[in-house]
């Protein structure tokens, strides 16, 4: 912002010096030029005047010395004619004389008596006749090099552009220090605005300097961030407590159903055990909320993660599991390197999606994690399974938390997924839910590749667990 405002000031201030010294500048040009050809027309009427009064009296031999003095003082060219237009004198040394220029047009004007004045790129030129009333006796042409009329209008247009140069400095550094002081409480605001995205404001903005607006909309900033942060501790500091005091009387709560089942008759022991389960679910949901308002209180910076070996990590996991229920889990596609990710966000991420597919996958099938290394559009892994899947409203209502499908008839808390957006999208990637070929789901987690990043873990070679032996 300094330097648009710095461009702004100085381009209206080359506006209004352009407008003020091209004028000036012309203005003195033309001046000039005028005034040498009035000086040029003034010494040529009297040197005719001078020269016709020689040729008058017949001293012809004096004509040579006028001319040439006045040429020596002034640097100009003087040829002097008679009445029939031959030369007589020639300031040029190397002029000819006794030669006829009356065919020129000057010259010719000049006989009949009418003066010519012209002006140049080169040359100021004067023709005047030598007259003694209505005799004409001779002609003087009197030229003058535009050179130091030349010099003189550049001498000016030289001091216009200092000068405009000198203003534009002083503009420069007037405009600079009043856009920095502009700029100020932007930039400091600008600083604990990213700070407080972060999670702490330890630098709040400068609210001294700048523009009373500026100064005014720092204090409010401040006094929201402030707010901000007391409000975040305390539901930080909520979120820690209630972790200790729901977990307590959720478990107190289920020991005592349990401790029911002995006294209870044998046709209540059906409600007994769905109670049960609610209470586990219950208490499962509440851990599925506090994590997650952890996760969105906390900020994390994404770290460099070796994506490769987190698969394989977990599916190691899982795989015991996997063959209780007679699942295959496979591991394919080509090592996806190193991706940014929130420390520890891969293995909750991994474990919910795997869990899911786990959940909905009948015996026999094969839930497969296939990565792809980072390209433009991101490294990518693909948890597909076989199960009955997802339509397509599903989908796109399965981020939302707490709900479930309709025609779910597992037991999820319905926050497993939500979980799964959170930590990608604080990572920097993103995650979809599309369907499987065939049949089943494909949750696809697209996440940004570290440069130059390559993995240390698993080879590319599909993997399965020695369920695939035994499952029906």
């Amino acid at each position: 912002m300094t330097r648009r405002l710095l461009l702004s000031y100085l381009g209206l201030a080359i506006l209004v010096l352009a407008g003020l010294e091209i004028p000036l500048g012309w203005i003195y040009a033309r001046g000039e030029v005028s005034r040498a050809s009035q000086s040029v027309e003034r010494d040529a009427s009297m040197l005719a005047e001078v020269t016709e009064e020689n040729i008058e009296k017949g001293n012809l031999d004096a004509l040579p010395d006028v001319v040439g003095d006045y040429a020596t003082r002034t640097g100009g060219h003087v040829v002097v004619t008679d009445k029939r237009g031959i030369v007589l004198a020639d300031s040029d040394p190397s002029g000819r004389t006794g030669v006829s220029v009356a065919a020129q047009p000057d010259i010719s004007r000049a006989l009949r008596g009418r003066p010519t004045v012209a002006t140049g790129d080169d040359l100021l030129s004067a023709t005047m006749p030598g007259t003694s009333g209505t005799t004409v006796r001779g002609t003087l042409r009197l030229t003058y090099p535009m050179a130091e009329v030349n010099a003189r209008v550049h001498r000016i247009w030289g001091a216009l552009a200092l000068a405009g140069a000198c203003v534009l400095a002083a503009v420069a550094l007037v405009a600079f220090t009043l856009a920095r002081w502009i700029t100020r409480p932007l930039r400091t605001l600008e600083a604990a605005t990213a700070q407080l995205a972060d999670g702490r404001l330890t630098d709040p903005p400068d609210a001294t300097t700048g523009p009373p607006e500026l100064r005014s909309l720092a204090a409010s900033f401040t006094h929201t961030a402030t707010r901000l942060q007391q409000l975040l501790k305390a539901q930080q500091a909520f979120a820690s407590e209630a972790s200790h005091q729901l977990k307590t009387p959720l478990t107190a709560l289920r020991m005592r159903l349990e401790n029911f089942e002995p006294y209870l008759d044998p046709r209540a022991h059906g409600s007994l055990e769905e109670s049960v389960g609610e209470v586990e679910r219950l208490s499962r949901m509440v851990q599925g909320l506090l994590a997650l308002a952890r996760l969105e209180n906390s900020a994390t910076t994404p770290e460099p993660v070796d994506l490769d070996s987190v698969i394989a990590d977990r599916v190691a996991m899982w795989e015991s599991l996997a063959a209780e229920q007679f699942v295959v889990l496979a591991v394919t596609g080509r090592p996806a390197g190193r991706v940014w990710a929130l420390p520890g966000a891969l293995e909750q991420v991994i474990d919910n999606l795997v869990a899911n597919a786990l959940r909905v996958s009948p015996p026999g099938t094969t839930i497969t994690l296939h990565r792809s290394p980072g390209t433009a559009a991101g490294a990518e892994l693909h948890v597909v399974d076989q199960g009955p899947g997802m339509s397509e409203a599903d989908r796109a209502r399965a981020f939302d938390r707490f709900w479930r499908a309709s025609d779910s008839h597992h037991d999820g808390t319905g926050l497993g997924l939500p979980i799964v957006r959170h930590l990608v999208n604080a990572s920097g990637g993103e995650i979809t839910l599309g369907p499987a070929p065939g049949a089943g789901l494909d949750a696809a987690v697209r996440l940004r590749p570290v440069a130059g990043g390559r993995s240390r873990g698993a080879s590319g070679s599909p993997r399965s667990t020695p369920a695939a032996a035994t499952a029906p």
